[in-house]
């Protein structure tokens, strides 16, 4: 009965955003489909609702995104963006390459803002090559590779945290090396390889002036990612380092930095994600997370099947941390011989689903950054994620089966 109740609610979501409507309304529509379906009282649902929106973590995220906003206003008033994409031009002089590489470089930073600064590069880059939602869909997908894998973020630490020892940081990134290269392959025959490589610039004559200028309009986001990975410091206290420090070592004046201090509030995106913050409290406090498990396990599939789907709609449902949270522990103890492929597939499938889930922050801001609806973006990325899931289930097949991990 609950996975009926969850299409409803599901449904209310697509036929909402089907009819153009605001993101935040759909998501609000489908709390309310919540709150009716699961029986929540009005109260009860404004309590959750006056919790999420005042509790810190999504106070945190506004602050990143303001934060990453601010940066990426600094970066335009010096047209940073535009001197990294010539001086990528220089290097390389390949579009695909501008197109994909500046946002895997950029998605090494694990805040949702940080794809408003992809989304600058890969409009210059790519041009009229690609339609706004091709355009959307390779600045969302890239971004996104980082995400993957790196232990920076925190729900690929959690997770590793929960296996009781039997996965390693290490081993997991080794393991993951080759969905990695995977899933780079894939954003390029899906949709990379329509752009043209020339640039319609001559090759430069000085690459090592290019890399330096590349260098000088990247290094504050640089900076920001080897604070976070090197000092193990908060998103937005290393993003409040590299403004800092961008204030003096590019000479900004108040005069320039003033208008930033409310052209960084981004009205549609903060409404988005208040709403998409709400809306997975709301979902959390049903519990029906936690009833997927019996649900699944009456299908005549494998046991590892089974936890796969688990992982794959639960994420789409309430995003990846609280079905890592939730069921990463019984997926380890329902199969007591699991270790590295099992939780390679788990992860994947947590990932995979990220990419198309309506509580994926990161899908709102790209989408209304290129003007295009959460749906056009989702069609978009489903066939890539469906041939990633099919050979993610293969490699796991690979190694339980052939290499006993």
């Amino acid at each position: 009965m609950d996975i009926l109740k969850l299409m409803i609610v599901f449904g209310v979501l697509v036929v909402m955003l089907w009819l153009k409507r605001p993101l935040y309304q759909g998501i609000l529509g489908a709390a309310a489909a919540v709150c009716i379906l699961f029986g929540i009282a009005p109260a009860e649902a404004f309590n959750t609702a006056l919790l999420s929106v005042t509790g810190r973590g999504t106070l945190s995220v506004l602050l990143v995104f303001y934060l990453i906003t601010f940066l990426q206003r600094m970066l335009e008033k010096r047209d940073f963006l535009n001197l990294a994409q010539a001086s990528l031009n220089g290097i390389f002089n390949n579009r695909r390459i501008n197109a994909s590489l500046a946002p895997v470089f950029i998605g090494l930073l694990p805040s949702a803002g940080a794809v408003i600064i992809c989304g600058d590069i890969v409009e210059n880059s790519v041009g009229p090559y690609l339609s706004p939602e091709e355009k959307t869909f390779v600045t969302s997908y890239f971004r996104h590779i980082p995400e993957s894998f790196l232990p920076t973020y925190t729900s690929i630490i959690i997770a590793i945290s929960l296996t009781g020892g039997r996965v390693s940081v290490s081993s997991f990134l080794v393991g993951m090396l080759p969905l990695v290269f995977l899933l780079a392959y894939l954003g390029y025959l899906f949709c990379l390889r329509k752009i043209p490589k020339d640039t319609g610039m001559p090759p430069s004559m000085d690459k090592r002036g290019d890399i330096r200028s590349l260098c000088r309009s990247l290094w504050s986001i640089a900076l920001a990612i080897g604070l976070i990975i090197g000092a193990g410091m908060p998103v937005y206290a290393a993003v409040a380092c590299s403004i800092v420090l961008s204030v003096f070592i590019n000479k900004f004046t108040f005069s320039e930095l003033k208008p930033m201090f409310l052209s960084a509030v981004e009205s549609k995106i903060v409404t988005s994600t208040i709403c998409i913050m709400i809306f997975k409290d709301i979902m959390a406090s049903t519990g029906v997370i936690e009833s997927l498990p019996g649900a699944f396990e009456r299908l005549p599939v494998p046991g590892f099947l089974v936890f796969a789907m688990i992982f794959f709609f639960g994420t789409i449902i309430s995003g990846s941390q609280a079905i890592i949270v939730l069921c990463m522990p019984l997926a380890f103890a329902a199969e007591p011989k699991a270790g590295l492929a099992l939780f390679l597939l788990l992860m994947g499938m947590t990932y995979a689903a990220m990419q198309i889930s309506p509580t994926h922050v990161c899908l709102a801001i790209v989408s209304e950054y290129f003007g295009v609806g959460m749906g056009a973006l989702i069609r978009k990325t489903l066939p890539v994620i469906f041939v990633f899931a099919v050979l993610l289930i293969g490699y796991y097949v690979l190694l339980s089966h052939v290499f006993g991990l």
